[in-house]
């Protein structure tokens, strides 16, 4: 079924690449009007300056006041909310013997902290136009995997938190749901200081943990966060819904 959001309003977090991206640029090929975010305004302005109905944000979801300003903005230019898409999120290396209290507390502030924030600054619209959220999670917060500790936590918070709101606010109309990918190619792990070298071999191995045998596009995961956005999707809240080559059935290997 097709998505047509002529009239409905989306902010995405983390706009500049991967998951956010692609998710803006969908919405934009489906008619919606678009506030962009993402900390890098140069970037922002080279991807989606060609587009009329875009309201371009640099924003540091974990600044109160750039956070205020996202729903401002939007606000102002396109008088509401309807679809909230929070995508942006930070991958960081660390054990329970090595990670930092600096590097948790960092972790857990802008994977779920400002999510949790925005979304409360967000909701007197997103009430109002019977709205809805989707927060982007991770496979791993389904599953454990070693060595990414405060990430893994994060992304089970992103999915705790999405099964409360949603619980909270359905009956005032506003679905809350969340998606699970596995291992996509965006520029996440190389922002995260793995050189391209690291990050090819690490795409190569992730196709032997992946039963379909390959990776994902952010293409793909975008195309199922514009179906929950939609009207096709209106029976579905609370959901956390695996997006992974079915990387979250399998055991460690």
């Amino acid at each position: 079924m097709s998505n047509n959001f002529s009239n409905k309003t989306f902010v995405i977090t983390g706009a500049t690449s991967g998951i956010g991206k692609a998710t803006a640029l969908k919405a934009l090929q489906c008619n919606a009007n678009v506030s962009v975010v993402a900390r890098r305004e140069k970037k922002l302005n080279e991807i989606f300056s060609p587009f009329r109905n875009t309201e371009i944000i640099a924003a540091d979801l974990t600044n109160e006041n750039d956070r205020k300003n996202i729903v401002e903005k939007t606000i102002s230019r396109f008088n509401g909310i309807d679809v909230l898409v929070n995508a942006a999120g930070i991958i960081g290396m660390g054990s329970i013997e090595n990670t930092s209290l600096d590097a948790w507390d960092r972790m857990l502030d802008i994977n779920l902290r400002s999510l949790f924030r925005l979304t409360q600054l967000a909701l007197p619209s997103l009430i109002e136009r019977k709205g809805n959220i989707v927060n982007v999670s991770s496979v791993t917060g389904i599953r454990a995997f070693p060595n990414v500790l405060s990430y893994c936590v994060s992304k089970a918070g992103v999915d705790q938190l999405t099964r409360c709101v949603a619980l909270e606010l359905a009956p005032k109309g506003v679905r809350v749901n969340a998606i699970n990918p596995g291992v996509v190619v965006t520029n996440l792990h190389k922002t995260s200081g793995m050189n391209e070298e690291t990050y090819q071999q690490f795409l190569e191995h992730s196709k032997s943990t992946h039963p379909l045998g390959r990776v994902g596009a952010p293409e793909e995961v975008a195309e199922l966060i514009l179906f929950l956005a939609s009207e096709n999707a209106g029976w579905i809240t609370g959901e956390t819904i695996a997006i992974d080559g079915g990387r979250a059935q399998t055991c460690a290997r």
